[in-house]
């Protein structure tokens, strides 16, 4: 049977992929006329209202300080360099905030599946109660308890040597920077190279006769000499800047802002519900004749998780997992209601002195974006990777 070219589906103006193609087109470029259109009118009104726009006062002097930052502000420093630091806070809360809510929240997942009726018990009572309280009234709560039950500075609690917790904080020791570091640095460097080549060989070995090399001494070992050896060579500096109490104040140290103690800890806590629930999901996704073979090659419960459990539960763990990274990082905008200068904080003190609402708010969507689409695409590759190891 003869076909015609309007009934084919490739080649021709008239086939169904090419009219698709050209809907596509027409939608973006409506979608695109209709956001031009939306700018132009609105920055035309603000132009007749006599309201500034741009973006020039970045350049500005901020005229604020920030109570706590790891990039050095002052007052007159530009309102870019205040975003640069609110950004800092951000990315610090956020950071280790991912990496503490995952290490709990998978300890607190496989405790769900414990075989210990009190372990289990405990842990699916943390899951209910954290994360069916709104995570604001727990940072308020939590704030509270960090500021009016602490003990006032000269009575600080002290529950190790060189630490101390108050209502101003946490004050902890920290090395006191020497030149002799950077072998250190070095060493842990060749640390990591050396315990990456250590588990390939020992992977490398299991899979071509079955002999299972151990794994985690052998790191810590490894990373021991090495580290020991370039702080050695590098003059074994050991110079500790430890806190200390004098005349009711604590000197010295490093200090975090109860702020900083809130946010975190409260991210940390509430995340971590979801992700337990998240690892036992995917844990209990995994088919129970994976459990029956390890029993019948003799694994034991660890090493049935280690190595048959966890990584096929993978695939259902890290999609799940990414959406919870990125509300973490989302959700660290809540700071601003306790006080800690995150970009959100700092961009509304911004937006308040100059009266930009729209550059502010765009920058700060345009942060927030990045974050989330970085994020989404690093954990998207650990994802593909772990499918073509799995196959």
């Amino acid at each position: 049977m003869e076909h015609t070219g309007h009934q084919s589906w490739g080649g021709g103006w008239r086939s169904k992929s090419t009219r698709s193609v050209i809907y596509q087109v027409v939608a973006l470029a409506a979608v695109i006329a209709m956001a031009t259109c939306l700018l132009h009118n609105t920055l035309t009104n603000m132009h007749e209202r006599g309201v500034q726009s741009g973006y020039d006062f970045l350049s500005q002097p901020a005229g604020f300080s920030i109570s706590e930052t790891l990039l050095a502000f002052d007052s007159s420093d530009s309102y870019l360099r205040a975003l640069a630091a609110g950004l800092l806070n951000t990315l610090r809360v956020a950071l280790l905030g991912c990496v503490l809510s995952t290490v709990a929240g998978t300890l607190i997942g496989i405790g769900r599946l414990s075989r210990n009726v009190l372990l289990r018990s405990l842990c699916g009572a943390y899951v209910e109660a954290v994360r069916n309280v709104p995570l604001l009234l727990q940072l308020f709560a939590l704030y509270f308890i960090l500021t009016e039950l602490m003990p006032p500075i000269d009575a600080a609690l002290h529950p190790v040597a060189g630490l101390f917790l108050s209502k101003n904080g946490l004050q902890f020791p920290l090395p006191k920077w020497d030149a002799g570091y950077w072998g250190a640095f070095a060493g842990a460097m060749a640390a990591a190279a050396g315990g990456c080549a250590w588990g390939i060989y020992a992977r490398r070995k299991r899979e071509m006769n079955g002999h299972r090399l151990p794994v985690f001494v052998p790191l810590i070992l490894i990373a021991i000499v090495c580290v020991g050896a370039g702080w050695m060579l590098g003059g074994a500096p050991h110079v500790i800047d430890a806190p200390r109490r004098t005349d009711g104040f604590i000197d010295g140290g490093a200090a975090v802002t109860p702020e900083f103690l809130t946010i975190l800890i409260g991210l940390t806590v509430y995340n971590a519900a979801f992700i337990a629930e998240i690892v036992r999901g995917g844990i209990q996704s995994v088919p129970f004749g994976q459990h029956e073979a390890a029993a019948a090659l003799g694994l034991g419960r660890t090493l049935e998780l280690r190595f048959v459990q966890l990584p096929q539960a993978m695939r259902v763990i890290v999609p799940p997992l990414t959406s919870q990274y990125l509300n973490l990082t989302k959700n660290s905008s809540l700071a601003i209601a306790i006080g800690y200068p995150d970009l959100v904080s700092v961009a509304n003190t911004t937006l308040n002195q100059t009266g930009r609402a729209f550059e502010c708010i765009s920058l700060v969507m345009a942060c927030y974006l990045t974050l989330s689409l970085v994020t989404a695409v690093g954990m998207n590759i650990y994802n593909k990777r772990s499918l073509i190891k799995e196959r």
